[in-house]
This record gives C-alpha cells, structure tokens and sequence, in this order.
C-alpha cells in the first residue's frame, strides 16, 4: 500500500474517528485506527463496544487532489501514536508505504516514522443495516436536540435504559427524552419521514449521544438516520456513525408531566441562571447542592443558600408571578443545566407545590421541556 494525502484532511479525519477508540477494549485490534485506501479516497474507522466512527477522505474536493494513490490497500494501526504523529508532522504532505508485514513508513518533510501495523482482514467489519426504517432532519436541528436533553441521562451503569436518550418518532414529529429520575428533560421537532415510520422504543446511550453532538458540529445539510433493532446509524456527508441500542423498555415519562400549575413565573434566563449559580457557591459542596426559591407574589423570586460550616446567600430576581405564593427547594446543578439548554431570552416556570416536579420551558415554545424534582430540606 502507498499513497500521498494533504495532512489538514487526514488530521480531521484521525481526529473524528479517535473519538471511538478506547485503550481499555478487550479486543486489542480495536485499539487501532482502520486504513482503508482506494482509487476514490481514503476510509477511516474507528471503533468500540458502542460506537463505530467512519470517515470518508474523498480524492478530489472541488477539483483540487488531496489523495494521490499509488497502491491501495488497508492496515490497522495504533491509534493513539498515529494521531499524536499526524497532528505534530512539519509538512501539509504525508507519504505512507506499506509492506507485507504490515510496517508503515510515514513521512513528512524531513520527519519519518516507523509504525507496526496490523492485518486489516482481522478488523470487525460494519454491520450492513436494513434501510426501510430512515428518516431525516438537519445535522444542525440533531445537535440542538442532543445539547437540549442528553445532560438529564443517568451516569450510573445500573439504572439501564435510563442511561440513554429515548427516540421516538410518530406522523413527522421526531421526540427526545432523557431522565434519571430526579429531572427529565425533553424536546420534538418536525422531520421528514415516510407517513408510516414509527418508533416506540430506540433508546440510544446518553455517551454515544455526546459524542454525535460534538461531530456534527463539522458539517452542514441533511442527516439521514437509519434504525434497526440493535443499531442506529447516523449518515451526513462523509461521516457514518454506528451506535448500539439499549436494551429495555423505557418508562412511561408522560404521566409525571403537570397538566396546569398553582404558580407561573416568566423572567429573564441569564439572571435565574447567574442568581442560581451564584448561590451555589455557598452550597455546592453539600450533597445535593440545594437551592431554596420563595416565590411572594410581589413579582420578584428570592433565591436563597445556605451552608452550616460555610454561612449563607440571598439575592433577588425580577419576574412576572402569577398564582400562589410557593417555596421550592432544587438541586442547583439540575437547574443550570436545563437553563443553559434553553436558547431564548425568557423562561417560563410553572410549579404545583412544594414536593410536586415543576416545569420549566422557554415562552412561547412548547417543544422544549424540562422537568425537576424538588428537594426535601426537612
């Protein structure tokens, strides 16, 4: 095998696919990055126990060569060591020659390397999906729907499905749900999907979600996404994203969703967010960093902490508050976290008592929603 490629895109690439690879697999080929070279370009696949990352380095983008190939042919080689060379190579060219025993010789400029590869053949191969389940939507509306409710997934291995961010899809509209019990945060947008396509139960794992969502920032236009049993597959571009699926049935969200409220408040997100935040300096260190908001009547929020080594803080808030007067007691970090999801100006937070979840969504827009769980304090 032998070939030349522009080092910008081949770094891009390596960089995308390491994201899959793991050091701590107990397959040692997995460790590695997969080359595959052929008259069109070049293939690189990085992989895991959850996701598999493929990129496609095309020979010609608008009319300028970035791969000139001599010989094709594919070799597995270390991961890591590869893309630290890659990234720290002095020259914008790279020249890789391969010989039988799988020895890659990689220079640039006046540097050269010498690395042991492995025998592409031994490689897991990707799975080929049925594609009578595939819908579509921008990479940019999928990025802003994983950043709106993958932080609300369980990290703890034993809470199951709850550890992943559940798809639904019915009649075009597409809805994400992520909770670990104590918040669940939620999110549907309009997509373009045959009539018929439903799905009830895709439960994709909250780490292969992040890891999507940082990828997507790179490209542009319509993601296709493809579903079988096991596996989803995100496709746009030249990028192809496998991700297993959870096993389990997720939990019926709906019925801890308030259908009205005894108090509503509309105010301004940057400064419940900043308040929020600055109050937990005082209580972040306790267990469950908990945050007390009195609400009066009197059209302002008193945000209030308190800590019994530390001492205590108390700030106001300006809102429009309608109904009963409330005191709720929240988790600081759940509540910065849903605030920071939300892109607009004002939030609307909507509370039916003091141990009872309340919800918190942006004005006027019913397709974002966060829900938390207050705190008990006595």
């Amino acid at each position: 095998m032998k070939f030349r490629i522009l080092r910008p895109a081949l770094a891009d690439g390596v960089a995308q696919v390491s994201k899959a690879v793991s050091q701590k697999t107990t397959i040692p080929i997995l460790t590695g990055i997969k080359i595959k070279v052929d008259d069109e370009g070049i293939e690189l696949t990085g992989s895991n126990s959850d996701i598999t990352i493929q990129v496609r380095i095309p020979r010609f983008v608008e009319d300028q060569e970035q791969v000139s190939v001599d010989q094709p042919g594919e070799i597995v080689l270390p991961g890591r060591v590869f893309s630290e060379i890659i990234r720290k190579l002095p020259d914008d060219e790279v020249e890789f020659t391969v010989n039988g025993r799988w020895i890659t010789k990689i220079r640039s400029g006046q540097a050269q390397f010498q690395l042991n590869g492995l025998d592409a053949s031994e490689y897991p191969r990707l799975p080929l999906l049925e594609e009578d389940q595939v819908f579509s939507l921008p990479s940019d509306l999928l990025q802003s729907m994983i950043m709106q409710t993958h932080f609300a997934t369980s990290a703890s291995e034993t809470r199951g499905v709850l550890r992943g961010v559940l798809w639904q899809l019915e009649k075009g509209k597409l809805r994400f749900v992520a909770t670990d019990s104590h918040r669940l945060s939620r999110r549907e947008a309009e997509v373009e999907s045959p009539e018929e396509l439903v799905l009830n139960n895709v439960i994709v794992p909250g780490k292969s979600m992040s890891e999507l969502a940082k990828l997507l920032s790179d490209y542009k236009g319509l993601v296709d996404v493809i579903v079988t049993e096991n596996q989803i597959l995100i496709r746009v571009e030249h990028l192809l994203f496998f991700s297993r699926l959870l096993n389990g049935t997720y939990p019926d969200t709906d019925r801890v969703i308030p259908r009205g409220g005894k108090t509503e408040i509309i105010t301004s997100t940057r400064t419940l967010l900043e308040s929020v935040d600055r109050a937990s300096l005082i209580s972040r260190d306790d267990r469950d960093n908990v945050i007390k908001c009195i609400v009066n009547g009197d059209n302002r929020l008193e945000i209030t902490s308190a800590a019994q080594d530390i001492g205590r803080a108390t700030e106001e808030v300006t809102a429009e508050v309608s109904g009963e007067t409330m005191e709720i007691s929240f988790n600081a970090h759940y509540m910065m976290e849903a605030l920071r999801a939300i892109d607009s100006e004002q939030i609307r937070i909507l509370m039916t008592g003091t141990m009872t979840p309340f919800l918190i969504q942006p004005v006027g827009d019913e397709s974002v929603l966060h829900l938390i769980v207050p705190v008990r304090t006595n």
